[in-house]
């Protein structure tokens, strides 16, 4: 069947990345590719939202066969403890403390007591049914060819919305909904395995609002990595609401958590087999990776090496002296919203501080892995709250320094979204709050107003369409130089007494 993809794929060049439709001959169907286009979109009330909530998740654990992957290196004593289970099953959930754990080798197991995301696991002979969106487990066969009369499965039906903001109903009314159940025995027939696979599937979505970067990393990526990574890439992603700028953008990502091709569930018609399936991803917190929770003990820091092997960061290993040279600081230019009017001066001033100076601009349409590289060099990143400090993620762990400057009345919506992530990269964050005749709205209210005077009465007052609507729609800020460069010499003090970050 032909796919329904956008047409954008003419001229994609090095941008693209392939995935299966299911509408050319053979196993691997049709490749269709994807591009970055000219333009992305910042969501920022949803981000400040994600960034406001408090999160409390809970994990399961389901087990396929072993042959899904390679041995694994243990990080710790439990890590070791894990690889050293028996070897005809491992576990495929990667969290501790699993309600699923003991579901076997077949089997459905769900676990939806998360605030923010379901998740749900089939182990076995596992069958997608492009017509109901469906994934169906059929019971193993006996040497004589008939079902195994010692596997059984409840015949209720499981749904899972594969996003992890399942507390946003309005959201969520848009992710599809996959269905999972127990095959029945005459089914087998209409259910030929047209593709076989000999990975697991994880089944995640390119919808929601992963059109803006930090929904990207905070609701997609990051919970997929979470999800799969010991699996070591031997997973094939089936992918809701696939679409080439998705595909494009962040096709190095792609590449990075699975070796196969990537099916787009919604345009594929044919019957994929697989031996297990994972759908939905986990879920830690705002851009965080609790160790406590995963069976190897991965961090953030982890996360972060992941995505400097996707983007082929080859720079001097960290043990490996280099050469003193100037701190680099990366300071991020936005447009529209939230600028800062007298950013030459401010450039100016980072360097008579010390620093060298890279300007950074936003939604400029560059490839990730040219932005990752930018942000890589950097000793210091700094930038006024928004999405595209998410990049702190590119950052050398352990050596740089995220510096916000959150504008007047969002000082704890900024530091709820990157405080935390910056602690878990054990780098230094510091946060510059604008005061009050830093803001331009200082030219739209008057000075005894309750919006410039007292911003979170303002807000307990008026609610969150103030703070959506002036605090973050409707100010930029121009920065006390004097202030500011206080908060300048001590980042460069700090940054002159470790190793450089950048080549």
């Amino acid at each position: 069947m032909a796919s329904k993809l956008p047409d954008a794929t003419k001229g994609l060049g090095a941008g693209a990345i392939d995935v299966e439709d299911g509408s050319g001959a053979g196993a691997g169907g049709k490749k269709v590719t994807g591009r970055w286009p000219g333009f992305v979109h910042f969501f920022f009330v949803l981000t400040v939202v994600t960034c406001a909530l408090v999160y409390a998740p809970r994990f399961l654990s389901p087990t396929v066969p072993v042959d899904f992957l390679g041995p694994r290196q243990p990080s710790s004593g439990r890590a070791a403890a894990v690889q050293g289970r028996s070897l005809d099953a491992l576990v495929l959930d990667n969290q501790v403390n699993s309600p699923c754990a003991s579901m076997g080798g077949h089997g459905i197991c769900c676990d939806r007591s998360d605030f923010n995301t379901d998740v749900c696991f089939m182990a076995g002979d596992v069958r997608t049914d492009a017509a109901s969106l469906s994934f169906l487990l059929f019971a193993p066969q006996a040497p004589n060819g008939t079902a195994s009369a010692n596997a059984t499965v409840a015949e209720k039906e499981e749904r899972v919305q594969p996003y992890t903001r399942k507390w946003e109903k309005h959201l969520m009314a848009n992710i599809q909904e996959v269905r999972l159940r127990a095959a029945r025995p005459d089914e087998a027939d209409a259910h030929r395995c047209d593709v076989r696979h000999d990975a697991p599937a994880l089944v995640m979505t390119a919808g929601g609002y992963t059109g803006n970067l930090f929904h990207a990393f905070n609701d997609g990526f990051l919970p997929a990595w979470l999800t799969v990574q010991h699996l070591r890439r031997r997973v094939v992603l089936a992918v809701l609401a696939y679409n080439p700028w998705w595909a494009g953008t962040f096709r190095e990502l792609v590449s990075g958590l699975s070796d196969h091709h990537v099916i787009d569930l919604l345009h594929d018609k044919r019957t994929h087999c697989f031996p297990g399936a994972i759908v939905g991803t986990r879920f830690h917190g705002i851009l965080a990776v609790e160790p406590a929770r995963t069976r190897d003990n991965r961090t953030l820091v982890d996360f972060h090496d992941f995505l400097a092997g996707a983007y082929k960061d080859e720079s001097t290993p960290e043990h490996q002296e280099k050469p003193r040279r100037r701190p680099r600081l990366g300071l991020y230019s936005r447009k529209g919203t939230r600028v800062i009017e007298n950013e030459a001066a401010v450039a100016r001033l980072a360097e008579s501080v010390g620093f060298d100076v890279s300007i950074l601009e936003t939604a400029n349409g560059a490839p990730l892995s040219s932005e990752y590289a930018a942000v890589s060099a950097c000793d210091v990143l700094v930038g006024v709250h928004g999405a595209d400090l998410t990049k702190l993620l590119f950052l050398r762990p352990r050596r740089a320094s995220l510096l916000q400057i959150a504008p007047l009345g969002v000082p704890h919506v900024a530091r709820g979204c990157y405080e935390k992530a910056t602690a878990m990269m054990e780098m230094h964050y510091e946060q510059y709050d604008a005061a009050a005749n830093e803001s331009s709205l200082v030219r739209k209210y008057p000075a005894d107003d309750v919006v410039l005077r007292d911003p979170e009465a303002a807000t307990r007052e008026r609610g969150w369409d103030l703070t959506a609507r002036v605090y973050l729609g409707g100010q930029n800020v121009s920065l006390d130089l004097g202030r500011f460069g206080d908060t300048l010499r001590r980042l460069h003090s700090r940054a002159l007494r470790l190793p450089a970050a950048g080549p």
